[in-house]
């Protein structure tokens, strides 16, 4: 069932949707004529949203602004949308020079998470649509992710359900992986989660060296080989080493210009 329109929330909307670049100094009378409150209204919810840091008062005009606080709350997204940006021009020259399908992938509620995709313009290809959540120690997203972790909260992830070990793994078995994943910079799922599909992934770092998302390459089994797959690690590793680059990561230029 729908809230109604003149809830309180939908009044905080309304107040926040007056500012914008073109007037970022509103004042209470123009605010409460823009969306139909009496001016008491307007300053007791201006008051609450001043005191959440949503809101500034001009001390000169008496006029408000919209506050900091507000970037704490779409940090996130801020920094997801990013990373989705920067990384769109390197996905597309990934497919383009390795003719499979690229993904970027963000952890996201213990889960690996398509963010994007580039998908091959072969006609057999193997895609992630956007929103697909990927849970399983096999993927090899989901690896990269789980690398930066300590195994006691990778074990605390599988032993609550919200991670799945891989068939046929055990937690040793993982262990040693998750060591190899760090130590290449890279991981693979050649065909564990699925008999006709490869997938390679590699991280993508930020300024502060922390790993903020994964890149992607995913392919039919039937014509993959040993060559191609030495060929695929190269090209996605790289592209994920060029994204980390504009990502303000440091160790990632130094791979890159060499």
């Amino acid at each position: 069932m729908s809230s109604p329109r003149n809830s309180v929330v939908h009044n905080v909307i309304d107040v926040l949707r007056c500012f914008s670049t073109e007037a970022p100094l509103v004042g209470v009378t123009d605010i409460a004529a823009q969306v139909g409150l009496h001016k008491s209204s307007v300053s007791r919810l201006l008051a609450t949203l001043e005191s959440e840091g949503w809101v500034e008062q001009d001390p000169s005009t008496r006029k408000y602004q919209l506050g900091l606080g507000l970037i704490a709350i779409a940090g996130p997204l801020l920094a997801n949308l990013n990373v989705r940006q920067v990384a769109h021009p390197y996905l597309n020259e990934l497919a383009a020079t390795s003719q499979e399908t690229t993904v970027l992938a963000l952890w996201e509620d213990a889960a690996s998470v398509t963010v994007e995709q580039i998908a091959s313009d072969r006609t057999i290809k193997h895609t992630s649509p956007l929103g697909a959540r990927y849970t399983s120690t096999g993927s090899a997203t989901v690896q990269i992710f789980l690398a930066e972790l300590t195994f006691s909260a990778v074990e605390d992830l599988i032993n609550s359900g919200t991670i799945r070990l891989q068939d046929g793994w055990t937690l040793d078995e993982l262990r040693q992986r998750l060591e190899i994943v760090r130590e290449r910079g890279y991981a693979t799922n050649l065909r564990e989660t699925f008999d006709d599909e490869i997938g390679i992934a590699a991280p993508v770092y930020d300024h502060h060296s922390q790993v903020v998302a994964t890149v992607l390459l995913a392919a039919p089994s039937y014509r993959i080989d040993d060559h191609t797959i030495d060929t695929l690690i190269k090209q996605c590793t790289a592209a994920a080493a060029k994204i980390s680059t504009r990502m303000g990561h440091p160790a990632s230029h130094e791979t890159v210009e060499r």
